[in-house]
Formats: C-alpha cells, structure tokens, sequence
C-alpha cells in the first residue's frame, strides 16, 4: 500500500476575550440583527495586545501533541498572514517554545487556504519519505489587519489557532489524506489584501494599510472556486457528493457557505459550520471547525470527509480524508 500522511491529533484555541455584536454596535453604526443577516457570525474572538500569532500556535500546537500522544514530531510548519515578525518566520520560535529546538520549522501564506496549503506541504514531506511525522499549526491574529471604523470587516474577522498531528502511514487507513486540489489565481488580488506601507510613505505621513476586500466579486469567486475544487478532488478519490459524510468549508460568510452546499446538493446537516461563534479565522478557520464537528455536528471516524478553502492571493484549494479516531483537545 502507498506511503500516506495520517492524521493522528488535533488541537483547538481561541483567545479568551469575546466581541459580541452587541459591543460591536456600541461602537459602529450596525446592529446585532445587521451583522447575523449579512454574515451569520454573532460573536468572535479577539487576541489581546499581548498576545501575538505565535502564543496561539503555541497552545494549540501543544494540544495537538497531546491528542496525537506524542512530544517530538520530525518537521513544524505554521500557516499564517500574521507572523510575528516580518523576519524571521514564527514556526522556529513555536518549535522551541514547544521543546523542538533543532527541529526545521518555516511558515506557509496562503491567508484563508492556509489551512489547505499547509497540509498538502506539510503531507508531500511524509509521503517523500523526507519525515515520517510532522506539526503543522494554521493561527492568525487578523483582527490586527482591520480599521477599527469599518462595520464590514470587523464584523467578519475573529482570531485563533488549530493544529493537527501528521504520521507516515497507509492510504487505505482512517485518517489517511487522500487527495489534494490546489489552485490561484493572482489576477485578482486586489479583491482581498492588506496593502503594503513601505517606510519612505510612513516617513512622508502616509497612514498603514487595512485589510480591504471587496464583497460582491469575493463571494462570486468563493462560492465557485470552492465548489469546483471539491469536485476535482472527488473525482480524484471516486466519491460523488452523495459519499461525503462531511463537508467543513473555510469559514468565511454563511451565505458563501451555503451557497456552496447547494451548489454540490449537500444537505445542511453534512456542513460542518462553527462561523456564529468564531467568525471568520484566517488560517485557523477549517481547524476550528473541524473541532466543533466532532463536538458538536456528529464528525466521527470512518467519515469521508473534505475540506475546502478560499482566501486572498486569490488563493483556493480542498483535501479528502477518511476521518480517523481521534482525540480534539480545544476550546
């Protein structure tokens, strides 16, 4: 049988302080009802000052290895748009606060296909042969990104960190990846970004950029983009969407999520959604569900599942998986 990445932990966390709507709307022209008719989201999560990319990673880096039961893993990689620091990347400091100096760790950026991106890095090195284990952690603290005047943006974006456990194993066991598809398209970049202030126009009083994304062209391109990605990978596998148990969709915008769904007649009940609570994560969006699936939307091994993902560059991508028997340690 093929050598496969196997999942084999999965680790969850968010930061403690909550942004309601309702706070939302004591300092924004919106509203509660506003915000959940547009984006499905009723609250987030939001890092303190002091907390950076790399302190979530860390915490569910740490969770992930528990639940896989394991201390030391051959390779980290972290999938963020927010480092740390520009330079340098923030995987080797994670690897050390975790107790894996020495361990080659360097970071992926594929915004909200993060996620995606990172496996399928994270997978090629397992199935090569180059390590038979590996961490890989999505974390973002995006909200940093945001004008704190605008409604639209503020309203969509939460912050965390997810973060599985990978082991050389078989294609034919439960947690095996057992097909990619992953796609850009640069053309389009300006729809969602964070545009760059270089010194020279801070010096001459230029002011930093926030994130910027515009609304109707993003979820035309989501909703297709995703849809046709999860197609390719099932005919790669042989599944119809009728095999898929599960579907757990980057959490972007609940509309984008189901009109997904509908594009691939799934049945609401097999897509996975955690947006209300979390909003949208960046990098850690699909970890994040991927924990509230199995606590709370029936996830469970022996499932086909596939994710799918969707974000600036414009970036897009899914994997179909087998859903192994696994411990979510999260929050």
């Amino acid at each position: 049988m093929a050598r496969a990445a196997v999942l084999a932990g999965l680790g969850t966390h968010v930061p403690p302080d909550v942004l309601t709507n309702d706070m939302l709307a004591e300092v924004l022209d919106t509203s509660d009802a506003w915000i959940r008719t547009r984006t499905g989201i009723r609250q987030r999560h939001i890092a303190d000052e002091r907390t950076t990319t790399g302190d979530l990673a860390v915490v569910a880096g740490e969770r992930a290895l528990a639940s896989a039961g394991v201390s030391r893993v051959d390779v980290v990689v972290v999938a963020t748009t927010t480092p740390d620091r520009l330079c340098p990347a923030t995987a080797p400091t994670v690897a050390s606060r975790l107790g894996l100096s020495g361990t080659p760790a360097f970071d992926v950026s594929a915004a909200c296909t993060g996620f995606v991106y990172g496996l399928a890095t994270a997978s090629s090195m397992i199935t090569a042969g180059l390590f038979d284990s590996a961490l890989f952690i999505g974390a973002d603290t995006f909200s940093e990104t945001l004008d704190p005047a605008d409604r639209a943006t503020r309203a969509l974006i939460g912050d965390g960190a997810g973060a599985v456990v990978l082991r050389a194993g078989e294609a034919d066991e439960d947690g095996a990846l057992l097909a990619f598809d992953l796609g850009s398209d640069g053309e389009h970049v300006g729809l969602l970004e964070v545009p760059a202030v270089g010194r020279a126009e801070r010096a001459a009083g230029v002011a930093r950029g926030y994130f910027h994304m515009e609304g109707k062209p993003v979820f035309t391109k989501a909703v297709v983009a995703m849809t046709d990605s999860v197609r390719r990978v099932l005919d790669q596998v042989g599944w119809t969407t009728a095999d898929v148990d599960r579907l757990v969709p980057h959490q972007a915008n609940a509309r984008i999520l189901a009109a997904v769904a509908d594009q691939l007649d799934l049945p609401e009940d097999r897509v996975v959604t955690n947006i209300a609570d979390v909003g949208n994560t960046v990098a850690a969006s699909i970890p994040l569900a991927l924990g509230h699936g199995m606590r709370h939307q029936g996830l469970r091994s022996g499932h086909n599942v596939v994710l799918t993902g969707f974000g600036a560059g414009l970036t897009w991508g899914s994997v179909a998986v087998r859903w192994p028997k696994i411990n979510d340690i999260g929050s």
